[in-house]
């Protein structure tokens, strides 16, 4: 049995055009993680609900992060030492950045510690939120695959990519790659 996915959000949730909305329709196993405050976040709100909705899913959940979600995946690992089958870490706000959003409170500075789980960074070279370079670091010190997407906005709705089946492939191959390391482990 394929492990449940959930969906976590970014800053002011993902409308319905977005690849998490998409893919929570097409896919009942697919939960959105459903925040608070969508607007000014407090961190350790975000990371309460997270760790509450991961205990509720089990360990081999795998996780589906966007942009604000990235960070929240960070530093909910190393404030409770949680684990989780696997997250897919889709344009990662930079927190620290001039162009992050002012309100959400507590999430500088983004923790650059290694992920005790696998992990895939996935970029753009245009976001508006994100270096190129600043998503390599995230990536590096997290333990994480990168891969570069092109020119595709900060990968979400703006960007016009519906379902995005190439999002739904990565997926794939890190839910691969997490059966691949657990059966291993047995």
């Amino acid at each position: 049995m394929r492990p449940r996915v959930l969906l976590l959000p970014g800053l002011y949730d993902s409308g319905p055009d977005h690849w998490h909305s998409h893919w929570e329709r097409a896919d009942p196993t697919f939960l959105r993680v459903v925040q608070r405050d969508w607007t000014t976040p407090a961190r350790h709100d975000w990371v309460q609900t997270l760790d509450n909705e991961i205990a509720a899913a089990g360990p081999e959940v795998i996780l589906a992060a966007h942009s604000t979600a990235c960070a929240l995946v960070a530093f909910w690992s190393v404030e409770t030492g949680g684990r989780v089958g696997g997250a897919l870490l889709v344009g990662p706000s930079d927190t620290e950045a001039a162009s992050y959003p002012h309100g959400p409170v507590g999430w500088q500075p983004m923790p650059l510690e290694r992920l005790p789980f696998p992990t895939l960074v996935v970029a753009s070279e245009d976001d508006e939120y994100v270096s190129l370079h600043r998503a390599r670091t995230f990536a590096k010190a997290w333990g994480s695959q990168f891969r570069n997407i092109g020119r595709a906005g900060h990968i979400n709705s703006a960007s016009g990519l519906g379902d995005w089946p190439a999002g739904r492939t990565m997926l794939t191959e890190l839910r691969d790659r997490t059966g691949s390391a657990e059966m291993s482990a047995r």
